[in-house]
């Protein structure tokens, strides 16, 4: 999975960078309104996570122009505004969800995995296909109830395409999800890891739709 986030305080932004990644997100990182316009615009993101006092623009105005050009991305604003007015005004911007600073990052991912899951409608916290499962907040996978050993980027491949049985990733959708800014790309990367994953997890669990890309056939 996918994630911006949008913090101007560089210790801030380095430490939720550093989490999210370590716990296998690609995170990229933008310091102000105009980079975060620019991001959002380009890529193709998860989840956002969003401070509202930013250089060169309010972090609402960044939600209101990403609403009105219709992305659905869930947005976590965190901020150090807890007045109950700005929870409303962040909320009634588009926000799907509110963190007030400071946080603890494992209460931060809670909430991502949370927003995710939800914006692929589905409300419990395991994912469950046939007789696959995994578990976002421990980073567990089992095939017929035995653990089975993922790597982070045979995860990071799998996931999506389980939260949304059905729907074809092209190979630049999954390459999206494997890496952020400035991580070199193998041109074969998204071939390697899911024919990891079909050894791991058998080889019909991921199709291949000639000319499209990848799907995990619905049940």
């Amino acid at each position: 999975m996918r994630v911006l986030v949008v913090e101007d305080d560089r210790m801030i932004g380095e430490a939720v960078q550093g989490a999210l990644r370590a716990d296998h997100w690609a995170a990229d990182w933008v310091r102000d309104a105009d980079q975060a316009d620019a991001a959002l615009a380009a890529g193709s993101y998860d989840a956002v996570v969003l401070d509202l006092g930013l250089p060169r623009g309010s972090g609402l105005d960044v939600l209101a122009r990403l609403r009105a050009r219709g992305n659905r991305v869930p947005v976590l604003v965190a901020t150090a505004r807890d007045a109950v007015a700005d929870r409303v005004a962040g909320l009634d911007a588009g926000a799907d969800d509110y963190l007030v600073k400071p946080f603890d990052t494992s209460e931060l991912l809670a909430r991502l995995r949370a927003l995710v899951r939800r914006s692929a409608g589905r409300g419990e916290a395991l994912i469950r296909h046939r007789d696959v499962v995994l578990n976002p907040a421990t980073r567990e996978a089992t095939l017929a109830g035995r653990p089975v050993a993922l790597s982070a980027r045979e995860w990071a491949v799998l996931e999506p395409m389980l939260l949304r049985p059905g729907v074809v990733f092209s190979r630049a959708q999954l390459e999206e999800k494997l890496y952020g800014w400035k991580e070199d790309i193998s041109s074969n990367a998204v071939e390697v890891y899911v024919h990891g994953v079909r050894k791991k997890l058998g080889a019909g669990l991921i199709q291949t739709v000639r000319g499209l890309g990848y799907v995990v056939p619905r049940e």
